[in-house]
C-alpha cells in the first residue's frame, strides 16, 4: 500500500462489502481472511457478494453479516449495481481481482477500495488502495490475508469457521441411513469430478480405488458431487466390482460440509469440494495435475497431495493438449500408497 497505510489501518470502517462472487474453493480460501476483517472492525457490518450457487456456504458464518447472492452475469449489470448500492459502504475488498469486481467496487460509491496490486483486465486502477504480493510461491489463503493485514488486522491463525448446525447433521445422518449406513459407521467420501477436464482422474481409476477401499479396508465409500455430476458418478459406479452409495447431488452446500466433516477422509481432484474438506479439518488425499498445490492445494497439515512430475504439470490449460498426461500418470497404486501411509483421520492404520 501507499504511504497513507497506517490512516487506513486505523480507520473505523462501518459498512464493509466484500466482492468475492466465486469460485467455491477460492470463497473459502478467502473465509480466514474475512474472519480477520471482523476481528478487526467488530462493530462493522460486513456483507459479501457471491453467486448465487455459492451462496449457501456462506449463511450463518460468524464473520459475514448479510450475503448478497446474485447472478454475477453482465446481462444483470442493472441488478448488481443496485447490490452494491443497497448500502452506504466506507470499504470495498476486492478479492476477485478482475474488471468487473473492480467497477462493481467503484460505483458502490464507496471511498476506500482495496484489491491486489496484480490484479487482472486493468482492476487495480479502480483501487484506491493497492496490496502488492510477493513473487513466489504464495497460496491463495495467505494471499487473501495480505489484504487483511494491510487493513491492520491481525492474520496471526488460521480459521475457516465453516457453519455447522443441528438440522445440516441430521439431514445428513438420515442421507446416510437411507443408504444402508449405520449413525456410528465410518466411511471415506470421494468426489471424482472437477470443473476442469484435465484437472479429471480417469473414472475408471477412481471405480478400482473405491473398490479396494471396501474390498481391503472394509470402509463403506460414498460419492459426492453436484447434481450435473451425478451421471457421471453413477457412470463409475456401473464399473465398480463392489457396491458404493452416490450422494451426488443430494446435498446442500451446507449439508455437504456437514457430510465431509463426519467422513474419515476425503479423496478427491482439485475442486471445490477439496478446499471445503479442507476447510472442516476432514483428512485429505489430493490428485494434482495442472495446477499447482503450493498455491491452490488443500490447505493446512494433514493433507496429503498425490502429483507427478511431468514436463507439462502446472500447465494451467483447462483443457489438456497432451491427452491428460498429468493425470494419468497417476496410478492407482499411487494413490492407495498415499491413503496407507496417512491412515484415518487420527493417523492411525
Amino acid at each position: 500500500m501507499t504511504g497513507a497505510r497506517s490512516d487506513k489501518a486505523r480507520r473505523d470502517f462501518r459498512e464493509i462489502l466484500i466482492i468475492k462472487p466465486s469460485s467455491l474453493g477460492d470463497v473459502i480460501d478467502a473465509l480466514p481472511a474475512v474472519g480477520a476483517i471482523r476481528k478487526r472492525f467488530p462493530s462493522a457490518r460486513i456483507s459479501w457478494l457471491v453467486k448465487s450457487e455459492w451462496a449457501g456456504i456462506l449463511k450463518g458464518h460468524s464473520a459475514i453479516d448479510e450475503v448478497i447472492a446474485v447472478p454475477f452475469r453482465w446481462g444483470e449489470v442493472r441488478q448488481l449495481i443496485q447490490a452494491v448500492r443497497k448500502h452506504r459502504f466506507d470499504l470495498v475488498v476486492d478479492f476477485q481481482g478482475l474488471l468487473r469486481s473492480a467497477l462493481l467496487g467503484y460505483v458502490s460509491g464507496a471511498p476506500v477500495r482495496i484489491g491486489f496490486s496484480a490484479a487482472r483486465e486493468g482492476a487495480p486502477w479502480f483501487y484506491t488502495e493497492r496490496v502488492p504480493v510477493p513473487e513466489g510461491i504464495v497460496h491463495a489463503v495467505d494471499r487473501y490475508r495480505r489484504v487483511a493485514k494491510a487493513l491492520g488486522c491481525d492474520v496471526e491463525g488460521v480459521h475457516f469457521d465453516i457453519p455447522s448446525s443441528t438440522e445440516f447433521a441430521a439431514n445428513v445422518r438420515r442421507l446416510l441411513s437411507e443408504g444402508g449406513l449405520s449413525e456410528q459407521a465410518s466411511f471415506a467420501l470421494i468426489h471424482s469430478t472437477a470443473r476442469w477436464e484435465s484437472k479429471k482422474w480417469e473414472p475408471t481409476r477412481f471405480a478400482a480405488l473405491a473398490d479396494w477401499l471396501i474390498r481391503e479396508k472394509k470402509i463403506p465409500v460414498v460419492f459426492v458431487g453436484s447434481k450435473g455430476e451425478r451421471e457421471e458418478v453413477d457412470r463409475i459406479l456401473q464399473q465398480m466390482k463392489q457396491p458404493a452409495m452416490n450422494l451426488a447431488g443430494k446435498t446442500a452446500l451446507p449439508e455437504l460440509a456437514e457430510l465431509i466433516r463426519q467422513a474419515q477422509f476425503f479423496v478427491c481432484n482439485d475442486s471445490g469440494p477439496m478446499h471445503l474438506a479442507a476447510a472442516v479439518g476432514t483428512p485429505v488425499v489430493a490428485l494434482f495435475g495442472p495446477t499447482d498445490p503450493r498455491k491452490i492445494g488443500p490447505y493446512g497439515a494433514g493433507h496429503t497431495v498425490v502429483r507427478k512430475e511431468v514436463g507439462c504439470a502446472g500447465c494451467r490449460r483447462d483443457r489438456c493438449v497432451r491427452g491428460n498426461e498429468c493425470m494419468k500418470a497417476i496410478s492407482v497404486d499411487d494413490v492407495v500408497q498415499a491413503i496407507e501411509k496417512r491412515g484415518g483421520r487420527d493417523g492411525n492404520q
